[in-house]
């Protein structure tokens, strides 16, 4: 799935804040290289801080995560804590959220929350001009 056939879900959104997951690629094509991966976290905050101008309340997976990991001892991406808490964690956090927003780069895992973002009913925006300001 590429973030072209991403769509918003028909119904149209609330008017009021939402809480939108945004879901882009966090180890995808990077090698695992930290500065890569720091880089990718840093496109999904620049996403989130969007949000919150517009007045939504934009969460990522990662925010959660990466504290849980350094706590639980984890010693790099992939390794079995990481396989543990990672992805559950946006999982779970999605489950809360109103929607999501599926920002650029190829990502399993950001497709899985589109996925599972429409099989819960909730919207899913391809692009930050996509997420109506809150009025």
């Amino acid at each position: 799935m590429t973030t072209a056939s991403v769509t918003t879900s028909p119904d149209s959104p609330a008017p009021g804040p939402q809480m939108i997951l945004v879901a882009g690629p966090y180890r995808s094509g990077t090698g695992d290289d930290p500065a890569a991966l720091a880089a990718n976290v840093r496109a999904m905050n620049r996403a989130a801080l969007a949000l919150f101008r517009a007045g939504h309340f934009g969460v990522t997976g990662e925010a959660l995560a990466l504290p849980l990991l350094d706590a639980a001892g984890s010693e790099r991406p992939g390794d079995a804590l990481f396989d543990e808490i990672f992805h559950p964690i946006a999982e779970r956090l999605l489950s809360r959220c109103d929607a999501v927003l599926r920002i650029a780069g190829a990502s399993d895992g950001a497709d899985r929350m589109v996925e599972q973002a429409r099989a819960e009913g909730k919207h899913v925006y391809a692009s930050l001009d996509d997420v109506p300001a809150v009025r």
